[in-house]
Parts: C-alpha cells; sequence; structure tokens
C-alpha cells in the first residue's frame, strides 16, 4: 500500500512539473531587471531572448514572485555556434549577504565543442558544492526543460524531467541548507571569459555577438512570500543588499506539510529517478566537489560523507 502511493505521488509530482509550463510566461510573471534592452519577448510573453552584446552588456530576467519552497522551470535553448566564454544562468537566489542560491549555470564553449552544465547550492552565504556535467544532447538544437526543485527535504536539479543531482538537507548535522530566506528565480546571460571555457584558455570570439539564449514558457509551482523585499544582481551569486532578507513567518508557513511539494513520498527520488540519476552522474559528471577536495588533500565537507538521496 505504501509502495503504491508513493507511486501516485511521484507521478503527480511529474505531472505539476510538467503542466506548471501551461498558461504561465515572462510577461506577466518577470520583470527585466539589467539591461532590458537586450531582452525581447514575443508571442504574447511565451517566448523571450536574452542577448549578450558585449563585454559589459548582458541582461537579466527576474521573476516578480520571492518564494520559499516549490518548483521552477523554464524551457531553454543555449546560444549556437561559438558560445566560448559566454554563461547563461536559470537560478534561484535570495536578496543579501549571507544569501541563499540554487544554480543552473550553461557554460559556452568553442564550435563543436560540448557544454558544460554547472550547478551549485550557496545557504547562508557558503557556496563552493560545484558538480558539473557534460550534456547528453545538444542543448543548442531545440528547448530543453530544466526545473530545480526545492523542499525542507531536499534540492534535486532536474534536465528534461530526469534529476542529476541531489543536495539533502543535513542542517541538523551543521551542514548548512536554505531554509529561510525567500528566493527569486532568475535567468541571466552574461560574460565570463576569464574563467568559463577551459578555465579561461579560450576567450570569446566578440565578432560572433550578439550570442543570444532563447526561453519558452515559466513554471512556478511555489510557495510565495509576498512583501518579502526587493533587489537585484547582475548574474548568478552576484545579488548583494545590506541584511539577510530573512522572513521567518514565511519560512514557517511554507514549512508545514499542507503543500503539495512536502508530501512524505517527496523526501527522496524514486526507483526510477534514482537509476536516471545514477547513469547520468556515471557517464557525464566532469567536476564534484566532494571528490576534488579528496583527490587534493584538502578538507573534504561534512556533508560527502553523509546521504544525498
Amino acid at each position: 500500500m505504501a509502495k503504491a502511493l508513493l507511486a501516485v505521488v511521484v507521478v503527480a509530482v511529474a505531472a505539476v512539473l510538467e503542466l506548471g509550463l501551461v498558461g504561465a510566461n515572462f510577461q506577466d510573471q518577470c520583470d527585466i531587471t539589467w539591461e532590458p534592452q537586450n531582452a525581447k519577448m514575443t508571442e504574447g510573453g511565451d517566448h523571450l531572448t536574452l542577448s549578450l552584446v558585449s563585454n559589459s552588456s548582458g541582461c537579466m530576467l527576474r521573476t516578480k514572485k520571492q518564494f520559499i519552497y516549490g518548483s521552477v522551470s523554464t524551457r531553454i535553448q543555449l546560444v549556437k555556434g561559438n558560445s566560448a566564454g559566454t554563461v547563461t544562468t536559470y537560478y534561484t537566489s535570495s536578496i543579501g549577504d549571507k544569501h541563499d542560491e540554487i544554480d543552473f549555470e550553461f557554460l559556452g564553449n568553442s564550435s563543436g565543442l560540448p557544454y558544460t552544465f554547472h550547478t551549485n547550492v550557496f545557504a547562508d552565504g557558503v557556496g563552493s558544492r560545484e558538480m558539473q556535467f557534460r550534456p547528453w544532447f545538444d542543448p543548442t538544437d531545440g528547448y530543453h526543460n530544466y526545473t530545480i526543485f526545492w523542499n525542507p527535504c531536499m534540492i534535486v536539479w532536474f534536465v528534461d524531467s530526469i534529476p542529476i543531482r541531489v543536495f539533502r538537507n543535513h542542517e541538523k548535522e551543521g551542514v548548512p541548507f536554505p531554509t529561510k530566506r525567500p528566493m527569486y528565480a532568475f535567468s541571466s546571460i552574461w560574460a565570463a571569459e576569464d574563467w568559463a571555457t577551459q578555465g579561461g584558455r579560450v576567450k570569446t570570439d566578440w565578432t560572433k555577438a550578439p550570442f543570444v539564449a532563447e526561453y519558452r514558457d515559466i513554471g512556478l509551482n511555489v510557495c510565495e512570500c509576498p512583501g518579502s523585499g526587493s533587489g537585484s544582481g547582475s548574474g548568478s551569486g552576484s545579488n548583494s543588499t545590506s541584511g539577510d532578507a530573512e522572513d521567518p513567518a514565511c519560512a514557517q508557513r511554507c514549512t508545514t506539510s499542507d503543500h503539495w511539494y512536502a508530501a512524505e513520498g517527496l523526501c527522496q527520488l524514486s526507483d526510477k529517478q534514482l537509476r536516471q540519476m545514477k547513469a547520468v552522474q556515471l557517464g557525464y559528471t566532469i567536476y564534484d566537489y566532494c571528490a576534488d577536495a579528496q583527490a587534493k588533500g584538502r578538507p573534504v565537507p561534512p556533508e560527502c560523507s553523509m546521504p544525498q538521496y
């Protein structure tokens, strides 16, 4: 009976993650907070382009809503051709010095070479929890769905409904986890030729500008925190205003068990999802902060020895 109930919950959540894209659009749900001249919305706000036109002029979009927990999804077609030195992002972040953040960053490459999918999580201003992957498809050929799922138990990064990474809440064991700061969802494109492609060895060919990332649809199935404040930034990891922007009342409200993302079956992956994730991690992981620390003789973060899924 328990397994049958879990299967129903997993199917329902998959439907939520997919159906969340229906009926939502960028025009209604978002603001352009940096270089609005480099953004273009068409089809009534269902289609969005963000352009990088120079080393100092990219673009950023931010949701109107702030939230604690839920899922955020969009479909992206990454920059075609020679995208070396460019970074396209889709992430969530709070505002403030000790900010929380959950990252998808897509690091460009020379023509014919694969993108790098960079993931990270910040909690209480502490990051450096990177994992990187090579895509098993061409992310510049058509649109692919990228979803961040965040609940009190764990964070899951999905690509086309396949989980690629889990970061579990071990706050009780002293590992920071985002639980109390409302986040926005952001999308951006910006220049990072000093580090983004092959450690900065390959620079951006500015004769190919503008570099254009295309988006379709946005899904926000979240616990909203109205009136939690505002702020903006120029790229992933750069949101900073004074204070740490905690909202204890919203955090308490969003942690209760009556929210869809707090269902008992959503504190772990299903057996199918676990098999999918292990296959991706076995075949496509190119960097893991835990393995890197161990290999280089540095202190290994405590969560590396704790179960993540």
